[in-house]
């Protein structure tokens, strides 16, 4: 959520800003609307408190009984006014609130314009486009041949975008996992396990609510939420917490599965383990005071890249342009892997820095110094790594002629010292 007084004070800049994601203007005028309301009715409560406080005082001193009932009937009525606008002023401040709330966060100055992915710029890569000395698989053909992933189970379980993994193939999946939580603890990142449901407040503290509503599962029973990625529930960890300056940066990984309701194109992305409703995904959060954000997000960046690194990936790293940065972001980082097997890059991580945006959602505040007043704090995220599209890479890259496919290194320890899978 914005800062009131940006969009007080700046807001043709806020317009402005916004015209660049093709959002119109008028977004803003709502919002300054309820806050010039808002502001009107405060001013007329504040004088009505005064004149009930003054004429309180002149009704304790009056010895005429008739004037003095006659005040005490005035004043009645200045307290039902008074009431009637509290409430008014409380719808105007939930109107005032829900607007804000559909104003996505605006762009750092890094961020390239853009009408879509196809216009992110490439500004890191290690590794090519890589080609195999024999005709490369999918993936889909790879593991079903192997027996490491059943597509049919799955739809038969719980119906399409769904899978399973058997045998070697779930050990990869296991192994993976345990392998990044244990690279980001070398890191200095904090393992923190929450619930992988939620209640409502979490996901409008993330930002997640109102935009994907539609892409996110819910329990009507419970009114508990599945959880969409692990940044949910992190970021809501300190919310109504004051910390300390001295105790900042928080820095945590968190491991959960992660629900959505992907909503595809008709033909796209249809085979594979690409884009499903289910998958797991490791990710990184901190909690930052703002003038450190955004060397932290450098090396959020640093910390997912050396994830492909160590898995002897191909990879890239980009930056969003306007039209494909999330809707809190405020600058963001894509890390992309080469899968031969399908021939294109996979995004396997996502790191931004989303500054107050979360902050003022969730109450995320610290004290600058002791005795000063609290400001909000900045956080960013970042996959290390989203699995199925890092199994993907893993299995398309290493795969042999035979069929077969060799363990990256580093995951051999976790694989109970298996270097290949046949």
């Amino acid at each position: 959520m914005l800062d009131i007084k940006v969009i007080r004070e700046q807001p043709d800049e806020v317009k402005r800003q916004l015209a660049r994601f093709a959002i119109d203007g008028a977004v803003v005028d709502r919002v300054l609307s309820f806050d010039e309301r808002r502001r009107t009715l405060l001013r007329e409560v504040e004088e009505l408190k005064a004149l009930r406080n003054t004429v309180s005082k002149e009704i304790s001193k009056l010895k005429d009984a008739a004037e003095r009932e006659t005040k005490i009937a005035a004043m009645r009525e200045v307290g039902d006014r008074i009431s009637a606008l509290d409430k008014e002023v409380a719808l105007v401040e939930e109107g005032q609130r829900a607007a804000m709330l559909d104003i996505r966060n605006l762009p750092h100055p890094d961020v390239p314009d853009g009408q879509d992915d196809s216009e992110n710029p490439v500004i890191y890569q290690e590794g090519e486009e890589r080609q195999l000395p024999f005709p490369a698989k999918p993936h889909w053909e790879l593991a079903e041949a192997l027996g490491i992933i059943s597509f049919t189970q799955g739809v038969k379980l719980a119906g399409s975008r769904f899978y399973v993994m058997h045998g070697l193939g779930a050990r990869l999946q296991r192994a993976t996992i345990q392998w990044l939580l244990d690279l980001h603890i070398r890191q200095g990142y904090s393992e923190v396990y929450t619930p992988f449901v939620v209640k409502e407040a979490a996901l409008w503290a993330s930002g997640q609510l109102p935009k994907f509503r539609d892409n996110l599962y819910r329990d009507e029973e419970s009114g508990l939420w599945l959880v969409p990625t692990a940044e949910v529930p992190v970021t809501s960890l300190y919310t109504d917490e004051l910390l300390e300056a001295a105790n900042l940066p928080i820095r945590h990984v968190a491991y959960t599965p992660c629900f959505r309701k992907e909503q595809l194109s008709a033909g796209r992305d249809v085979r594979g383990i690409k884009r499903g409703h289910q998958f797991d995904k490791v990710e990184m959060y901190r909690f930052e005071l703002p003038e450190n954000s955004y060397a932290a997000l450098e090396q959020l960046r640093r910390d997912a890249e050396e994830c492909a690194r160590l898995l002897g990936l191909p990879f890239r790293t980009k930056i969003l342009c306007t039209g494909d940065i999330g809707f809190g972001s405020a600058k963001t980082y894509d890390v992309e892997v080469w899968a031969p097997g399908q021939a294109e890059w996979l995004e396997v991580s996502s790191c931004s820095n989303v500054e107050t945006f979360q902050a003022r959602r969730a109450n995320l505040r610290y004290r600058p110094e002791p005795g000063a007043k609290p400001e909000y704090l900045h956080t960013l995220n970042g996959s290390g790594l989203g699995l199925p599209r890092t199994i993907i890479a893993i299995i398309e890259n290493y795969q042999q002629e035979d069929g077969s496919i060799v363990v990256p290194e580093v995951l051999r320890p976790y694989m109970g010292g298996i270097e290949v899978m046949r």
